[in-house]
């Protein structure tokens, strides 16, 4: 096996028997062991776990099984979703003791295949981050050059990914936790549609937002990925009872004849000479394939922000207060139960997270619950309704993913508002519930930029497919950092 490797180059070598799922184990345990303490994108390792999971692998294999094709594969966890016998933190100390007895559903039906879990991997405390710099656990570094942000908050994933340290990893996104980092790190990922892939087992942030997701090195493993993960669950009501198509054969399928939807609102004078080239000439090469460009209109967008952290923070003020210490996780000590709650919290949660919780139970709070929240959801629904008019013009919509390449640490992190506004170009596309795929597209100042290719709700196969016909043409995705 060369050094960096697809998803579908590893099954195809365990299957012929090239690799044993073994070997992949101990290549990828030697790789993190080597490179992750630059990148700390790991908060828990389990390669030793790992090793047992695939001896068990070999000796199935080895007794005539007919495995999927994903078994024995190595992956990694944004440690915001449940592991069984794995301890799982969210990147917060409140929960630093915490070992689930289940399985997140999406994490269930990947290893249920066959897959073996390599590690659970930093993120932004409970996702509240666009830079992985609110971590508990310390932030995680981006592989192309250390003293820059990996994105949030599914850094660590996307940068275990983009630094070849496990062969794909699953992630979450509520408001660009998977697109951002991806486009930051060089990495493809995808947000799916709002019930696509079970949230069961996921810790939530917001529930009316977040999904389930994978990074990988290109968009064909992302759809071998999602074809394992995609589909209805009864343990998740969100989830939809629809098909799921054959994403492999899906995005094979021809680009040529289908249209394009560039959003005016996306190119202005704020985003990154640099990164609207980048973005420009892959668009043009999709026209080279034989797509039609439409410019469209997404009149909203510029609501989508203030939106955006009206929401989230509610629904992260509802949802975070079953942490208090009491039931699982670290409890500081308090004279009484009140005190005890207010010393397990003060420890345990990171000041992203206790400004989030805040700005929620104010928005909620009698007085204000009609002119927060209640019209947050209002022009919610007019988002909604641009991208829905939208796509009965066009496939998909593509955008630049980030309105610049992946910044120093330190940058934003005393303007709060100055970081939210780095979400600007991926959050809108979580508030309508939509699919969206980042894939790298080209460099500025030696940094990974990223390509927004969003498709209709329930339709990742779209995004995927132009992701993957652009990926045959082009070699950005193969593009690796020097470790």
């Amino acid at each position: 096996m060369k050094e960096f490797s697809t998803l579908a180059e590893w099954s195809d070598a365990l299957k012929s028997g090239v690799v044993s799922a073994v070997e992949a184990v101990n290549f990828f345990s030697q790789r993190i062991h080597a490179i992750d303490p630059k990148l700390n994108s790991f908060i828990t390792d389990s390669t030793v776990e790992a090793q047992e999971e695939a001896k068990k692998i070999d000796a199935r294999r080895a007794a005539g099984e007919v495995l999927s094709d994903i078994a024995g594969i190595p992956f990694g966890i944004k440690d915001a979703l449940d592991s069984a016998g794995i301890r799982s933190t969210g990147a917060a100390k409140i929960l630093d003791t915490f070992v689930p007895t289940f399985d997140s559903t999406a994490i269930n039906r990947l290893r249920s295949a066959g897959a073996i879990v390599i590690g659970k991997q930093n993120c932004d405390s409970f996702g509240h981050g666009a830079s992985n710099e609110n971590s508990m656990y310390g932030a995680v570094s981006n592989p192309w050059d250390v003293s820059r942000v990996s994105g949030g908050s599914s850094g660590g994933s996307a940068a275990a990914v983009a630094a070849n340290l496990n062969v794909f990893s699953i992630g979450e996104d509520t408001g660009g936790s998977i697109r951002a980092p991806a486009s930051f790190c060089g990495v493809t990922g995808l947000k799916t549609s709002y019930g696509r892939v079970s949230r069961f087992g996921a810790m939530p942030m917001a529930s009316s937002l977040d999904t389930v997701g994978p990074f990988a090195h290109s968009a064909e493993d992302v759809a071998i990925i999602l074809q394992h993960i995609a589909g209805h669950d009864p343990l998740d009501a969100t989830t939809a009872e629809a098909p799921v198509p054959n994403y492999r054969s899906e995005i094979s399928k021809p680009i040529s004849g289908m249209k394009i939807g560039v959003p005016r609102e996306y190119f202005t004078d704020e985003l990154d000479t640099t990164i609207r080239a980048r973005v420009e000439e892959a668009i043009a090469e999709f026209k080279k394939m034989g797509a039609e460009i439409v410019e469209i209109s997404l009149p909203h967008t510029k609501y989508a922000i203030a939106t955006y952290y009206i929401l989230v923070p509610c629904e992260d003020s509802s949802n975070l207060a079953r942490l208090d210490g009491i039931r699982y996780g670290t409890r500081a000590a308090g004279q009484d139960l009140v005190h005890t709650y207010s010393a397990s919290r003060t420890a345990g949660f990171p000041d992203e997270v206790k400004r989030r919780i805040m700005i929620g139970t104010f928005a909620l709070s009698h007085g204000n619950f009609d002119a927060f929240y209640v019209q947050a959801q209002k022009v919610r629904t007019l988002i909604k309704h641009d991208f829905d008019e939208a796509f009965t013009k066009v496939d998909v919509i593509m955008t630049p993913t980030t309105p610049e390449i992946a910044f120093k640490f330190g940058d934003k992190t005393t303007d709060p508002v100055k970081m939210y506004l780095s979400d600007a170009f991926v959050s809108p596309a979580s508030l309508a519930g939509v699919a969206a795929l980042s894939v790298p597209c080209g460099f500025a100042q030696g940094m990974p930029v990223g390509l927004q290719i969003i498709g209709p709700r329930l339709a990742e196969e779209l995004p995927l497919r132009f992701g993957h016909h652009f990926q045959k043409i082009t070699n950005w995705h193969t593009q690796h950092p020097a470790l």
